[in-house]
């Protein structure tokens, strides 16, 4: 890097610390704090060690950097400024206003250079071991290319990351797995919203990170030259995950408000940031002030930079006319690949027999794996392993998907929601996803989770009924590139569905489908069921039209893509004349905005038992006699 004085480092941490209090003091609002207690350490990172060009913000060798203090957003954004990305002073001035790109906690996709979503605590510190794993797992996937994949991930995590469990978690994984590629700078500033972090929090963090198997350093977070040694080593150990417990001073140079929680969660005011800036040396006026000369350094900083990424090039030039084979893998991981006939070679690979579709979705990912290279899964870790799951689709090279049962998804919600805000490709693969799992009772049976999952606005939900419905289910999921799929799958055995002779399985796409129509003309009455219900919503059917009834069942294994249909087919498949009647062994509130308040739901609003699942299903009310009678007695017949 470019020499820098003394002097002139001062001069640059100055002007990141008043650009951050500036843009806080205009918005009236945001983190003055740790902006300029972190700016130090932030200048020695972005300025030594970290490589990325920013006129090519996602070039695939770049040093991820994921601010998990999401609170401290302004500091991202002052340096995004100053190093040249494409975000201009107008937009920092605009901070936390409708319609700006600096957004209070900082949002993947608004602004170039923001490679994750954070501010959630501890979601991001996952974020980077999950970008971090993705890295070492395609340097094995090059082999002896692997050079071109030898960037790092650094971080900036707070207390609060910390503190919540899923830090904790993913740490344990990051130490395990060896991760030498990952290095965070802990803003032990000791202050929380609440007060001193004594408050609450005494625990012994160096000593907890290095059981986990990281190597954990203590400095003073504002001694840059101490920063820089720490960095060093920390960069040196490739076989362990780095914590540099950096001891810093929260809004460092405010008189009266350093060290305090008053400069956690509200501007400094007007006079205090004065005195702070007169405390520098700093003009008073213009706000958002850049002095020329750290103007010219943050240049020349970006320049060098530059230089390696062009020498990188050559590299991977070079790579690309020698080695076809790797090329073409490169292409195939980078690109996510899959094939246009994903969904006929899905569905071959999940015949039509009785299974539990947690079968059937097994099957179809051996099939899916052995074409598409990116796909790549793990389960049990919850909700550490839904953050590494998002980080893995935020690193650009894989489609990930995560499995645990569907009562569980509670602990991965803030995952989930963020892949959905950050528009991922991920995949949840929910099992056991009823009461029907059986025997092991209430605490593991799904009431709410269902139609609380539908709620999360990007987020499709697949409940599937067969082998054919399973296919298409994980076709669209892995064919949705800028949004999350949750899979929901059964744990107990279910028929083959029957259908209609020359039935397009590219109808399950559509999300709901007409699956056995009404006899002899329009129906009277639509009877609409996901998943394991619809066997039952068949024979029930049957029954009714044994009594007079037309009735046709609609499967609909996801409503979100029903919804998305035209009005034309959504009026095609449910008419407007017919009744409307829904089966779902769930909570169904949900359901009356899609079928009218005066629809008849067979659903639950109680917790399970523990019993067989054919005890459960005639208790509470889910077999065909008990389905029917009750559809009878709504329709005025018994």
């Amino acid at each position: 890097m470019p020499a820098t004085s003394v002097d002139q480092a001062q001069l640059c941490v100055n002007t990141i610390k008043f650009l951050s209090a500036d843009a806080v003091e205009k918005a009236k609002s945001g983190h003055p704090g740790a902006p300029m207690g972190a700016a130090d350490m932030a200048y020695v990172l972005w300025a030594k060690y970290m490589r990325f060009d920013p006129r090519d913000p996602l070039w695939p060798n770049r040093d991820r950097f994921v601010l998990s203090a999401g609170h401290a957003s302004m500091l991202l954004y002052s340096l995004l400024h100053l190093f040249e990305f494409d975000l201009p002073m107008e937009e920092l001035q605009r901070f936390r206003q409708w319609g700006s790109k600096t957004a209070g906690h900082p949002e993947y996709g608004l602004v170039p250079g923001v490679e994750a979503t954070t501010g959630p605590l501890g979601q991001g510190f996952a974020n980077g071991v999950g970008m971090a794993l993705a890295q070492r797992m395609m340097q094995s996937r090059l082999k002896h290319h692997a050079d071109l994949l030898n960037h790092r991930v650094f971080g900036i995590v707070s207390d609060g990351d910390l503190m919540e469990g899923i830090s904790s978690e993913a740490a344990s994984l990051a130490g395990h797995w060896g991760l030498g590629n990952l290095n965070y700078l802990y803003d032990d500033n000791r202050v929380s919203i609440e007060g001193p972090t004594p408050l609450a929090f005494c625990e012994d963090v160096g000593r907890r990170f290095e059981a986990y198997g990281w190597h954990v350093e203590v400095v003073d977070g504002n001694d840059r030259d101490r920063v820089d040694q720490a960095l060093f080593r920390a960069v040196a150990d490739e076989m362990r995950p780095s914590l540099i417990m950096a001891r810093t001073v929260i809004a460092k140079g405010a008189p009266t408000k350093q060290g305090t929680a008053k400069a956690h969660g509200e501007p400094l005011g007007q006079e205090e940031l004065n005195r702070a800036k007169e405390a520098s040396g700093w003009p008073l006026s213009p706000a958002f002030y850049i002095p020329d000369e750290a103007r010219a350094h943050f240049h020349g900083l970006v320049e060098e930079k530059r230089n390696e990424r062009a020498e990188w090039d050559r590299r991977y030039e070079a790579f690309r006319c020698k080695d076809a084979a790797g090329a073409a893998t490169w292409d195939a991981y980078m690109k996510r690949t899959v094939p246009q006939t994903i969904g006929e070679l899905l569905a071959a690979a999940a015949p039509l027999e009785e299974a539990a579709t947690r079968t059937h979705s097994g099957n179809v990912i051996q099939a899916a794996a052995k074409v598409i290279p990116s796909l790549v899964g793990g389960s049990a870790d919850l909700d550490p392993m839904g953050g590494i799951g998002n980080g893995m689709s935020l690193y650009g090279s894989f489609i990930p998907y995560l499995g645990t049962f569907l009562i569980f998804s509670d602990y991965m919600r803030p995952s989930i929601r963020l892949a959905a805000l950050m528009k991922l490709r991920v995949i949840y693969v929910f099992t056991h996803d009823s009461v029907f799992l059986g025997e092991d009772g209430p605490t593991h049976q799904p009431i709410e989770q269902l139609p609380s999952l539908r709620l999360i606005p990007g987020l499709e939900v697949w409940r599937p009924a067969d082998a054919l419905e399973t296919a298409m289910a994980w076709a669209r999921a892995i064919g949705r590139e800028k949004a999350p799929t949750a899979l929901l799958l059964t744990r107990q055995k279910l028929k083959p569905v029957s259908r209609r002779d020359g039935f397009d399985g590219r109808d399950v796409l559509r999300g709901g489908y007409v699956l056995e129509d009404a006899t002899g003309g329009s129906p009277d009455l639509v009877i609409v069921a996901t998943g394991s219900e619809v066997p039952l919503a068949q024979e029930a059917r049957r029954r009714l039209e044994s009594k007079g009834s037309s009735a046709r069942v609609v499967s609909m294994p996801c409503v979100e893509a029903f919804r998305a249909e035209p009005d034309t087919y959504r009026e095609l498949v449910i008419p407007r004349g017919a009744r409307r009647v829904v089966i779902e062994a769930a909570r169904t509130e949900p359901w009356c905005e899609l079928l009218g308040a005066d629809c008849l739901r067979i659903g639950l609003n109680r917790f399970g038992a523990s019993a067989p699942a054919s005890a459960i299903a005639e208790h509470l009310g889910f077999t065909p006699e008990a389905v029917v009678e009750t559809i009878e007695r709504w329709l005025g017949r018994s």
